[in-house]
């Protein structure tokens, strides 16, 4: 999944483009998804953790639900920390020199005259690469938990397939 601009930016993108500055929004959405991709390793040791964490009933919860009750599962006891760690790696890549740098720079300084024009309407851009980097990572989780149910050659392992053969 890659990390578009976010809809508050449309314009700005549209016009940066039209003055002929396409390598600088096409490095500030490569930017977001460098730092998203540094940040997803954080999330095999938190989701390790609540697999660890798992009662009896949210198992069988998981073995009956849909197709992405496993996905539904992590996202509900790990999302809150997988952004606490995956935020401070996303800032701190953003923070490196570039446009996405200059990006921050300008609308900590001009942020209350562009939202007076309804520009940026208060755009983090950490925040916004941190939640989208979440979305894709459970996204994701949730391809390849559909992928296990569905395809008995996914089930590469013998607890996988003791568990999802019925």
């Amino acid at each position: 999944m890659q990390i578009s601009l976010p809809q508050s930016l449309a314009l700005v993108e549209k016009t940066a483009r039209g003055l002929g500055q396409r390598a600088l929004v096409d490095e500030f959405v490569s930017t977001m998804n460098s730092s998203a991709e540094e940040a997803v390793p954080e999330a095999a040791t938190l989701l390790a953790e609540a697999i660890r964490a798992m009662s009896v009933e949210d198992v069988m919860k998981i073995l009956n639900g849909p197709d992405d009750a496993a996905t539904q599962y992590f996202r509900k006891t790990s999302e809150a920390k997988l952004a606490e760690r995956f935020r401070p790696i996303v800032e701190q890549e953003t923070n490196q020199v570039g446009v996405t740098f200059a990006y921050k720079a300008l609308t900590a300084q001009a942020s209350p005259m562009l939202s007076n024009f309804g520009l940026l309407d208060g755009l983090d851009v950490d925040n916004y690469v941190t939640q989208e980097a979440l979305n894709g990572l459970f996204m994701y989780i949730a391809l390849e938990e559909k992928n296990i149910r569905e395809n008995p050659a996914a089930r590469t392992t013998d607890i996988l397939k003791k568990v999802f053969t019925n």
